[in-house]
C-alpha cells in the first residue's frame, strides 16, 4: 500500500451509507493514486474507514459503474485512467455503465434460471409445489393491498431453484436478486409490473405442476424477457 494513504481518511463513525464510503476512495483517487495503482484490500479499507465490508464492495461496485476502477482477476481493484467524459459527465456516464450491467445481469438470469425451472418440474416434490402455491398466495395478497411484494418475487424464485436439487445455484441465484435489488425494487412500482410478475408465476407453477419440463423452461424465460423489458426501459 502507498505510504501515507492511511492519514488521507476519516473513521466513518456515524451508520452511513456506500456514498460517504465512495466519496472517500474517490478523493483518495484523485489525489493519491495514478492510473494502474491498486486500491488497499476490502479489509485494509474497511478498517481504515471503520465501516463493514459490504459497505466498502458497495462503494467499489459505484466507483466501478463511474468508470473510476475496475476489478482485474487476481490483481485486485485497479484505478483506470479517467476520462475527460467520466468527469465532466458522470451521473451520465454512471447510467451508462449501469445499464449495461443490469443488461448482463438479466441474461445471466435468463441462461441459469429456465434451466432451473426445467429441473424443478422434474423433481419437485408436493411439499414444494404446495410452498411455492402458499408464496403466490401471499404475493397476490399483497399486490391487492398495495404493499411490496419484492419479498415474496425473490422468495418464489428461490422456492424454485430449490425444487431443482442443487443448491449451489441457490448462493448464485441470491448474489443476483442482490445485484439487482434496487432495480427489482423500482421496477415492481411499475404501473402493471406486479401484475404481471404473479402472472408469470403462475404459469411457472403450472408447468411445474404438471412436470412439463419444457413448459416450465419456457414460462420462466418468458417471465425474465418481461422483467428485462420493463427494468431497461426503466434506464
Amino acid at each position: 500500500m502507498p505510504a501515507g494513504i492511511k492519514s488521507d481518511f476519516e473513521v466513518i463513525r456515524r451508520n452511513k451509507v456506500y456514498e460517504e464510503v465512495a466519496q472517500q476512495i474517490e478523493r483518495l483517487i484523485l489525489k493519491k493514486l495514478r492510473p494502474g495503482d491498486k486500491l488497499p484490500s476490502e479489509r485494509e479499507l474497511a478498517e481504515m474507514l471503520g465501516v463493514s465490508r459490504s459497505s466498502i464492495r458497495d462503494a467499489i461496485r459505484g466507483l466501478e459503474l463511474m468508470g473510476m476502477v475496475e476489478p482485474r482477476q487476481g490483481a485486485g481493484t485497479i484505478v483506470r485512467e479517467i476520462s475527460s467524459d467520466s468527469v465532466m459527465n458522470p451521473f451520465s456516464n454512471a447510467l451508462k455503465r449501469r445499464r449495461e450491467s443490469v443488461s448482463e445481469l438479466l441474461d445471466f438470469r435468463k441462461m441459469l434460471e429456465p434451466p432451473l425451472a426445467a429441473r424443478a418440474a422434474a423433481h419437485a416434490s408436493a411439499d414444494e409445489v404446495s410452498e411455492m402455491e402458499e408464496i403466490l398466495q401471499r404475493q397476490e395478497a399483497k399486490q391487492a393491498q398495495g404493499e411490496s411484494t419484492v419479498a415474496e418475487d425473490s422468495e418464489f424464485h428461490y422456492s424454485v431453484a430449490l425444487a431443482s436439487g442443487n443448491s449451489v445455484v441457490l448462493k448464485v441465484l441470491d448474489i443476483l436478486m442482490d445485484l439487482l435489488r434496487d432495480t427489482r425494487e423500482r421496477s415492481l412500482q411499475v404501473a402493471g409490473r406486479p401484475e404481471k410478475s404473479i402472472a408469470g408465476h403462475r404459469r411457472i407453477l403450472a408447468a411445474i405442476k404438471r412436470h412439463d419440463a419444457e413448459g416450465a423452461k419456457s414460462a420462466m424465460r418468458r417471465h425474465i424477457e418481461d422483467v428485462e423489458e420493463i427494468v431497461l426501459d426503466r434506464f
